[in-house]
């Protein structure tokens, strides 16, 4: 049977917009497909982006090489943590998601929080470096838009006690001072471990007494290195006071200031070595010449005593002692 006029152009009008209508409705699934794929593999969902660059999901971060000492004792490593961030257009509700967040991390501030979950971003840092006691209760609140990026935190074990030596790292592990500055580039991702000449014994000892040193004058600081005569290799080097490389943000400028390295001092009876060794260069004095040193020296009206004088003649090597 064949249908004409009127009802075949109502038959194929009505099937032209069965085939439109399935082909949009096919656009749709394909486009919401799109988007979830979008969502939670490639954009905002799992892991930040950082400095522009487009990493893997759980990429596993560079690990920051150890720095040990001539012995293989530890003096700076890296252990692994999570850090926090959020997509503040997942979160549903901010003032809930704040408080939360603020009862079960208290360092945090409650305003600052709230300022960055309501911001008109797609990421945003909310704490760096959780212990994973902080990370398992985070993830208990179930809140959406909350993730953790992998990450790694420096730490110092034996905290002061090479504080100016090893230096310190920015929440980001890029060296600030000492070796860990110094060393920067050797150190980023590096394989092996850094090993110094300082032997963390000798600079336990050294602080040790210049610590006494200090006590006993009353000083406001002080300074040492022990050298190997032989090689000039540092054995040890101290800077007092100093500080916990750990918690280097509560660290005074005094306590950070290295005054070994940096400080400019009078060179006082070091410079007798100087003295000494021009001397003798000079060839007009020998190591077996001898001094009157059993009076006092009057230079115009000044004069010098011995602070401890043997009141007798002195060989040069006697006078440098």
């Amino acid at each position: 049977m064949q249908l004409e006029g009127a009802t075949k152009r109502a038959l194929e009008a009505g099937r032209s917009r069965l085939l439109v209508g399935a082909a949009l409705f096919a656009l749709a699934f394909v486009a919401i497909a799109g988007r979830l794929v979008d969502v939670t593999l490639l954009e905002d969902g799992i892991e930040p982006r950082m400095g522009g660059e487009q990493r893997a999901i759980a990429a596993p971060v560079a690990e920051r090489a150890d720095i040990v000492d001539r012995n293989g004792v530890v003096l700076a490593t890296s252990l692994s943590t999570a850090s926090l961030f959020a997509n503040p257009h997942q979160i549903k509700d901010v003032d809930e998601a704040a408080r939360e967040l603020v009862a079960t991390l208290p360092g945090m501030s409650l305003p600052e929080l709230k300022a960055k979950l309501g911001a008109d971003k797609t990421f945003v840092w909310l704490q760096r470096n959780l212990a994973p006691r902080q990370q398992l209760d985070v993830t208990r609140l179930g809140i959406t838009g909350l993730y953790f990026q992998a990450d790694e935190r420096r730490v110092y074990p034996l905290g002061a006690l090479t504080s100016h030596i090893v230096g310190f790292t920015d929440i980001d592990n890029k060296g600030l001072g000492g070796i860990e500055q110094s060393f920067d580039d050797v150190l980023a991702g590096g394989r092996h471990p850094v090993q110094l000449s300082i032997d963390v014994r000798i600079q336990q000892i050294l602080r040790e007494e210049l610590q006494r040193g200090i006590d006993d004058f009353t000083g406001i600081g002080g300074a040492g290195i022990v050298l190997d005569a032989q090689t000039g290799e540092i054995l040890a080097l101290v800077s007092l006071p100093d500080f916990d490389p750990n918690q280097v943000a509560a660290a005074s400028p005094d306590q950070r200031f290295n005054r070994a390295t940096l400080g400019t001092y009078e060179m006082g009876s070091t410079f007798k070595t100087l003295n000494t060794a021009m001397a003798l260069d000079s060839g007009k004095v020998r190591m077996t010449d001898t001094f009157d040193a059993a009076h006092t020296i009057s230079i115009g009206r000044y004069t010098i005593h011995d602070f401890e004088s043997m009141r007798r003649a002195l060989t040069v090597p006697e006078i440098l002692m």
